[in-house]
């Protein structure tokens, strides 16, 4: 792996930079107008990067090294009218420096040298190519989302690593076979075009799921969520619809996730406890943001190509709008539940709109359907924690806290956890309420 490298600290999302030790260098990068720039120019530069050169990890290493020269000078001479031209100019000058040693890379080198001039408009298009890139289904999903973190995104290793509950060195060997897959496979840096496009854009939007829902509710021990996270996958899906605005599945996952962050600041209490939706306080909702979200779900519909993305984001939607959990339409969540079991049907949506038809139908209707999950989704902890609340409505306490036991057994979040054990403790069984009398 060349990036980070011994001694060359790497840039991360937050602006602070990296060594291989995972040491924090003290330099002053707070400046939110830098870390602004880094953060826009950065899959830019690496896409540009990896077409004139066709090597990743080279273009990974000269990108760095144009940020880490841009971090020693900006903040004494100021950020460049045109700083993604200066950065391309420094990983240009970078990459002729390093491959003028190798001879296989003699046509590369007379590449960059004609391409020194910077353009005044930095190539977009290469951000989406390599988007594409790190998307193709040749690479396993794993490898997918983790080669998107770290060439789009400008995560380190390290990072990536954390994100996903894997060691450092294990995600290193997985970012480095995709690498190689992309070679081997002969795999095209390019945007599909005519039949491909669809199922491709459907790879993309799966990792950019991926990542948005690990940061929103993640999936260890360490933290109940990271926002940060769930901020830079929303942010990765805007770039790819400002540059395929007429995507009507690309808006609705935008949409998807503007709506739970909107309602984000809800979620947890001060002490980190994870509030459920009948509890939340409405107002601590960004409604002129949940207001814009649903302008774009409405654009989207206009496009008249459905999807699961835009029905999720209008289920999200219904939720949004209403003014509390008792006025909230279920019959229209219910409805939109079964447009997307037509198109999508899992048994995770499956539980989910065993959920709301609870709501509509009442709780016994709801078991029943929940109850027929049991096997595909034994190993699921959100089955046993709906089912005990089903359990717990219908007064089955010593099923229901089964069923809280087995969800607490099947999940590291620390959050859910704690809810969990809350739970136990005000719903006991039967038997326990014999002991206390």
């Amino acid at each position: 792996m060349r990036w980070p490298r011994h001694g060359a600290p790497a840039l991360s999302r937050s602006g602070r930079l990296w060594n291989d030790e995972g040491l924090t260098e003290t330099r002053n990068v707070t400046d939110a107008a830098l870390t602004a720039v880094f953060r826009e120019e950065a899959a830019k530069l690496t896409g540009a990067m990896v077409r004139l050169i066709g090597n990743f990890d080279i273009a990974e290493e000269v990108v760095q090294d144009s940020l880490v020269a841009a971090l020693e000078k900006w903040p004494a001479q100021g950020i460049p009218d045109n700083p993604g031209a200066w950065l391309m100019t420094a990983a240009r000058r970078r990459a002729i420096d390093l491959l003028r040693r190798d001879q296989r890379y003699a046509e590369k080198v007379a590449l960059l040298e004609r391409s020194m001039a910077p353009p005044d408009v930095p190539e977009a298009d290469d951000r989406l190519r390599l988007i594409f890139t790190c998307c193709h289904p040749a690479l396993a999903q794993e490898a997918q989302v983790a080669l998107t973190l770290r060439a789009v995104a400008g995560f380190t290793t390290q990072e990536i690593a954390a994100a996903f509950l894997v060691s450092e060195p294990t995600m290193a060997q997985r970012i480095v076979r995709a690498k190689r897959k992309i070679v081997e496979a002969n795999i095209p840096y390019r945007v599909p075009q005519g039949a491909e496009l669809v199922p491709r854009i459907d790879a993309v939007l799966a990792v950019l799921y991926l990542m948005f829902n690990e940061g929103y509710l993640s999936r260890g021990p360490q933290v109940a969520s990271r926002r940060d996270l769930a901020e830079d996958a929303m942010w990765l899906t805007s770039l790819v619809a400002r540059l395929l605005p007429e995507q009507a599945e690309v808006l609705g996952l935008i949409v998807l996730m503007r709506l739970h962050l909107a309602r984000s600041s809800a979620r947890f209490d001060t002490n980190g406890e994870i509030v459920l939706l009948p509890e939340q306080d409405r107002a601590l909702w960004d409604a002129a943001a949940i207001a814009q979200a649903v302008e774009v779900l409405d654009r989207a519909a206009a496009l008249s190509s459905p999807g699961p993305y835009q029905l999720q984001a209008a289920i999200a939607a219904v939720h949004s709008e209403a003014r509390s959990w008792q006025e909230t339409n279920w019959a229209q969540i219910v409805a939109l539940y079964d447009t997307l079991l037509r198109i999508t049907d899992t048994p995770v949506i499956r539980l989910n709109r065993a959920v709301a038809l609870a709501r509509m139908s009442g709780p016994q209707v709801a078991l029943g359907e929940v109850n027929d999950l049991a096997i595909t989704l034994s190993g699921y902890h959100l089955f046993h924690a709906t089912r005990a609340e089903l359990l717990d409505e219908l007064g089955e306490r010593s099923a229901a806290r089964e069923s809280r036991l087995r969800a607490l057994e099947l999940t590291e979040n620390p959050a859910e956890r704690s809810l969990l054990m809350r739970k136990l403790e005000v719903h006991p069984s039967v038997e326990d309420e014999r002991e206390f009398r």
